[in-house]
């Protein structure tokens, strides 16, 4: 990866509706514009999403999607309304973002969460896309919540029968329920909810077993806020036609692309990648050999951001 670099400017743009979106930017500010979209939904920006980037070409843009990171208000507040916190929302958001930092097309990278937003960005503002960068793919689609929400279970079934104990009635949405538990003003109610859920995300990040997926504790505030934000999205099925990529795929195909997955991605299944891959004409797909959600797929990602580098 590149050296560590800290940001040479950020600020906190108002988006409307009460939200504020917290922005940075890194690298070289004459350099190729380069936007990074964080996964989750909720887990905000980390410095070390900007060394897949040349900082001496790279102009290199990160943000807190709504209610996470830094961006106000946070998920995790006692009572915090959602419902200005949409698929829609966070694309006119990185619309506003862009105008504002003058940018006129910019590469777009995205993973797991962030990759299905990011495809979704370019489907509606293609013109906006030079390149794409996509990784640990999601696409939206309904299926794939499915397999998050329940069908992973069958491989790991004690972990799942606990998750499933924590709703009242496991037979309705599960993310649906968890949401209102999450949204629950008692303390004791939605901190027992977050830790559930986020248990849950751990154990799928175990699978295959002997996986080093070795993290910090979750963090309170961090986990009650990431936990409230993905079940909103997943409840909701993120806001997205089950269909729009199948129906508007084409519209991408002046767009240079490479999807990078993990041949052991069982969070986001290879079906995944190819799905993409079919409907987007043009893209390159690199499948790697053991690699997993996020990890092992590293080299890849870099290859082909030095790749799109060259003018």
């Amino acid at each position: 990866m590149y050296p560590e670099i800290e940001p040479y400017d950020q600020g906190m743009l108002d988006v409307g509706d009460g939200h504020r979106v917290y922005w940075e930017v890194s690298g070289n500010p004459e350099g190729k514009p380069a936007v990074v979209v964080h996964g989750g939904p909720g887990s905000g920006s980390t410095p070390g999403k900007r060394r897949y980037f040349d900082p001496a070409v790279y102009r290199i843009v990160q943000f807190d999607q709504r209610n996470c990171g830094r961006s106000t208000p946070h998920a995790s507040e006692p009572v915090v309304d959602l419902s200005a916190n949409t698929t829609d929302h966070l694309l006119r958001d990185m619309e506003q973002l862009r105008e504002h930092l003058g940018v006129e097309k910019w590469l777009v990278f995205g993973g797991s969460w962030g990759s299905a937003l990011s495809v979704t960005y370019a489907l509606r503002h293609p013109h906006r896309v030079s390149e794409m960068i996509i990784t640990a793919v999601a696409t939206g689609r309904h299926s794939e919540i499915e397999w998050l929400i329940r069908g992973f279970g069958a491989l790991a079934p004690e972990a799942y029968e606990r998750f499933l104990a924590g709703v009242p009635d496991p037979g309705e949405d599960v993310s649906a329920a968890y949401h209102r538990l999450l949204m629950d003003p008692d303390p004791a109610v939605h901190r027992k909810a977050a830790e559930d859920w986020c248990a849950w995300e751990d154990a799928i990040a175990t699978v295959p077993p002997g996986r080093d997926v070795e993290h910090e504790p979750w963090e309170p505030r961090f986990q009650l806020a990431f936990a409230r934000l993905v079940t909103h999205y997943f409840s909701n099925r993120c806001w997205l036609p089950d269909d729009e990529l199948a129906r508007e795929g084409h519209v991408l195909k002046d767009i240079p692309g490479v999807i990078v997955h993990g041949q052991l991605d069982l969070s986001a299944l290879a079906g995944n990648p190819w799905v993409l891959h079919s409907c987007w004409p043009g893209s390159e797909l690199v499948v790697v050999e053991k690699g997993t959600h996020g990890t092992g797929t590293r080299e890849a990602i870099i290859a082909a951001a030095d790749r799109f580098a060259a003018p």
